[in-house]
């Protein structure tokens, strides 16, 4: 019996003027901004979201804009992220998806690329989750085997009382994994949500098509 085949799922703000890059429109201003994240955003998916080794999940939100294909490339399936916060709709994504084992990244970490995303599956075949670290103590990538623990019982509780927006982020999340459950770690990438982090990633010249 083959293998249940792996999913990416890629955590997306709908593409609006204003409603994106809050943080980093307040230092370089919301045109600016959008401009990276609609850039960024699509770039991102283009890199991965063709990728045979997996299947392409895009989660939006708001859900309305889900079912809007002039915001999304053709061929790649649409869920909305639904309601609650960060924790809440993350864990979602866990339980509804098919069987097998689940890789969930966020839409403004230009650095990422597939060998990251392959990287983060094959350890996922030793361990039952996997983290990709930020910089700010928070993490760009999160996966879960989906194997030996069950996600419903798993993903809820993996999400809850987890500081969002701080460093203790990654910490709490991994705090909240069953005694004894194994987690691999990845390379530490920065998310670009302030100036500072947008000069810092022009001047690594990463193209979009990496």
């Amino acid at each position: 019996m083959a293998a249940p085949r792996p999913t990416l799922v890629i955590f997306l703000r709908a593409p609006r003027l204003g409603a994106v890059k809050r943080r980093l429109a307040r230092a370089v201003g919301q045109k600016a901004a959008y401009d990276f994240y609609a850039r960024e955003s699509a770039a991102l998916i283009r890199r991965l979201g063709g990728d045979p080794r997996w299947r392409t999940v895009l989660a939006v939100t708001p859900d309305s804009f889900a079912r809007r294909a002039r915001f999304w490339p053709p061929g790649l399936k649409r869920i909305g992220q639904g309601g609650g916060d960060m924790g809440a709709r993350m864990a979602r994504a866990f339980v509804n998806l098919p069987p097998g084992p689940v890789v969930l990244i966020g839409s403004d970490i230009p650095a990422i690329n597939a060998d990251h995303i392959a990287r983060a599956f094959a350890a996922l075949a030793r361990a039952e989750a996997v983290f990709g670290p930020a910089v700010d103590g928070g993490y760009w990538l999160v996966g879960l085997a989906r194997r030996r623990i069950n996600p419903r019982a798993l993903a809820p509780r993996l999400f809850q009382r987890v500081r969002w927006s701080t460093p203790h982020a990654l910490q709490d999340t991994r705090a909240r994994l069953p005694a004894g459950t194994q987690a691999a770690l990845l390379d530490v990438l920065e998310d670009v949500d302030d100036a500072g982090a947008l000069a810092r990633w022009r001047a690594q010249k990463i193209p979009d098509d990496a």
